[in-house]
């Protein structure tokens, strides 16, 4: 620990040439390596051109739990641990004793800076490996982190973080939270000066630049997106120039604050978005899709030239990845096709199971939430009733694959995780009646890329699978501090 702060605090030469300076961590919301493959031919040489020639590429990445969001996919980059052990299960999940829905990052006891939202990480049970640096370099390192979304900003921040910051959904001002202390005066200068709030009635979303298939077809420049009525932030955060506002904001941040001045490492974390516009089908909005992609290609390149500008080239290491989220699908009848589905509607499950429970244990509301493929037993019940948990889990999980359309259910004595996870088949809808929810299941793996870039790594091309929980380790060997407390898994390189 000791050795560590050292290292930050007063490196030798030999030390200056191999620690960054600044960490530049950016975690792509939905990225895919074959939309990368599809859009290449538009990109330009400094975005992903410059991450596949010049440094470490991970070809195959996935995360090591099942069904990855925005916050879950964060945690774990932040932390290198999984949902079990950082808690941060998903964006929302039940809470057994008021059986509402707790969202990740929300805290009453630290009130919102320019947004009604109250936050903090304090749902993330471990250490992040900004937290890490923090420690390591007795509170000098410098650690922020920015994204459209509240989640995502938060998590990367970190319990330490000097900084996160993201954008309201109601006035599209940058925002933060109390907990990481006052609204810094460079982020109300922005606001002023540059705010997207006062920006955002003349701004219209149109094609950043069109293929010579488009420039001769009829449908040239087909798409026009302006931003009016109470939504209109909510749908900004989710087009193609939103990584230039969050690119634009953390270019303010690193032109105005200290990051990368001395000679303790900092660490700068950014949430992008590469998902479809509005969380609509990509069918539909296929061009839109494109286009996000070539402005977030512009917008990398943006962001890198700028931190080398202010640092010097080769001192800082940049790591970027994606979360794994794919957009849900559309319900469409497959029978027509011959595939074999059906629906699958967990409301009913649940009063099924409850049916065959009282059955077996006597009359009671055992089975008292469901959330998502999740189903929560009454536990204080349960413990009432004397009755073996173990028990119960199994009788429950023997009878739920029996219905239609399970393939699979997992159980769980963890206080966060639901106690019984029914997977559903391949093909099938899962259908919710109280939220009205319909997802279809998808098992196709998905594949996005990891990059390395920066000072100490090495070009190389790796297709050997990896996790992402891998990054935290990798990273804090970068800078020589220690891995995250919760982070058992070794460096990649």
């Amino acid at each position: 620990m000791a050795l560590g702060a050292a290292c930050l605090a007063q490196p030798s030469n030999a030390q200056q040439a191999e620690v960054p300076r600044l960490v530049v961590n950016v975690l792509i919301d939905g990225l895919r390596t074959d939309y990368l493959q599809a859009y290449a031919p538009f990109f330009g040489e400094r975005g992903f051109k410059r991450l596949e020639q010049e440094g470490k590429v991970y070809s195959q990445v996935e995360y090591p739990f099942r069904d990855p969001d925005r916050a879950s996919a964060a945690a774990c980059f932040a932390t290198g641990a999984t949902p079990y052990d950082n808690g941060i299960v998903a964006e929302r999940w039940l809470d057994r004793k008021t059986l509402q829905p707790v969202y990740c990052v929300d805290d009453k006891n630290f009130p919102g800076n320019l947004t009604p939202e109250a936050s903090s990480p304090q749902k993330l049970l471990v250490s992040t490996t900004g937290d890490e640096l923090k420690v390591a370099s007795m509170g000098h390192s410098l650690v922020y982190s920015i994204a459209p979304s509240r989640e995502t900003a938060v998590l990367l921040a970190g319990h330490a973080g000097d900084g996160a910051f993201w954008i309201n959904d109601l006035t599209g001002q940058w925002c933060s939270t109390c907990y990481f202390g006052l609204y810094p005066q460079w982020a109300i200068s922005y606001d002023n000066h540059k705010g997207l709030k006062d920006r955002i009635s003349s701004m219209t979303w149109t094609p950043y630049e069109e293929s010579a298939e488009d420039k001769n077809s009829k449908k040239k420049g087909d798409f026009l997106h302006r931003f009016t009525g109470d939504r209109k932030f909510r749908e900004f955060k989710t087009c193609g120039l939103v990584g230039e506002e969050t690119v634009a904001f953390a270019i303010y941040l690193l032109q105005n604050t200290g990051l990368g001045v001395d000679v303790a490492t900092d660490m700068l974390s950014l949430g992008l978005y590469a998902g479809s516009f509005d969380h609509q089908s990509i069918q539909d909005f296929s061009r839109e899709h494109r286009d996000t992609y070539v402005r977030l290609d512009r917008d990398l390149a943006t962001l890198m030239d700028a931190v080398e500008q202010k640092l010097g080239r080769g001192k800082a290491l940049f790591v970027v990845t994606g979360t794994g989220v794919t957009e849900p699908e559309t319900p469409q009848d497959l029978s027509r096709y011959r595939i074999p589905t059906g629906t699958f509607n967990i409301t009913r499950a649940s009063m099924l199971l409850n049916m065959y429970l009282v059955a077996v244990y006597g009359q009671g509301q055992w089975v008292e939430g469901v959330m998502g493929q999740e189903l929560f037993l009454n536990r204080e019940l349960i413990e009432k009733q004397t009755v073996n948990l173990s028990e119960m889990l199994q009788r429950s999980k023997d009878f739920l694959l029996q219905l239609s359309g399970v393939k699979d259910v997992e159980t769980s004595h963890h206080p966060v995780f639901g106690d019984l996870y029914v997977k559903v088949s391949p093909g099938w809808t899962l259908v919710n009646d109280e939220t009205g929810q319909q997802t279809v299941t998808r098992e196709s793996f998905t594949s996005f890329p990891l990059y390395f870039l920066g000072i100490g790594v090495e070009k190389e091309r790796v297709s050997d699978p990896v996790t992402v929980d891998r990054v935290a380790p990798t990273v804090s060997k970068a800078i020589h501090i220690r891995a995250p407390n919760g982070c058992g898994k070794a460096p990649l390189f």
